[in-house]
């Protein structure tokens, strides 16, 4: 049975939050994770089926080994913590601003990952959620191409490091989700038009998009080592 139980960890809203319904929807018992206690609570009251939920913020590293310990043996572990920390011109980039990206996306992904080492079952598996940044050259997101590429970078070492359990990835592009909250919905909209238009099929992506990828990396038994680009061709056009 505990192959069937995911942990999604930042699953209280965005991409975290879709993977999660889809997840239940598939018949998976699941854990949804957040440091918001009361974005979880409202998460939690959206959902149907086999749920648990749990505060906790993955950047609190010394907290981890005693968070996992509590949910006890699962199968599989969803990492869909985010980070805007890193973003902007290159000549005017804020090397602290920099670090912060590392501390708060790369670092937790890596920490959450070994924390929950001991509890994952064999057969089961690690999906990373990364960010297309990591790929595409795009300007003004050299330090978030950074963060993500370290990322990235991991998976396969991983998958050679950590066999039987399977370690995969995701890397979505421009998705509508509340990470671009940093916007006035006016702006955002523009934002979202004009990589619509740049991206072949037309149209940003939506968390549900990257919930199915995610999805198939944890049914896929087959499926190690690799980082799914689920983008719709903005990488193409950067």
């Amino acid at each position: 049975m505990s192959l069937q139980h995911v942990v999604v960890i930042g699953g209280s809203s965005g991409i975290g939050l879709a993977t999660a319904k889809l997840l239940l929807k598939q018949g998976y018992t699941v854990t949804i994770a957040g440091r918001d206690g009361e974005k979880l609570a409202a998460a939690t009251a959206s959902l149907e089926g086999e749920l648990r939920s749990l505060v906790l913020d993955a950047a609190e590293l010394s907290g981890l080994g005693e968070a996992f310990a509590g949910i006890g043996a699962f199968g599989h572990l969803v990492l869909a913590m985010g980070s805007g920390h890193g973003a902007g011109a290159f000549a005017t980039l804020d090397m602290a601003d920099l670090l912060a990206g590392f501390q708060s996306k790369l670092i937790p992904h890596a920490a959450t990952a070994q924390a929950a080492l001991p509890l994952l079952q064999p057969g089961g598996s690690i999906t990373f959620v990364s960010a297309v940044s990591a790929q595409a050259a795009m300007p003004g997101t050299a330090g978030l191409a950074a963060v993500n590429a370290g990322i990235e970078a991991m998976v396969p070492v991983l998958a050679a490091e950590l066999k039987p359990l399977r370690v995969n990835g995701v890397s979505p592009g421009v998705v509508d989700t509340p990470w671009w909250s940093f916007l006035p919905p006016e702006q955002r909209g523009s934002v979202f038009a004009d990589f619509a238009g740049r991206t072949p099929v037309g149209r940003v992506g939506r968390p549900e998009d990257i919930a199915e990828a995610i999805a198939f990396l944890i049914g896929n038994g087959f499926m190690s080592g690799h980082v799914i680009t689920c983008d719709g061709g903005v990488r193409l056009s950067a």
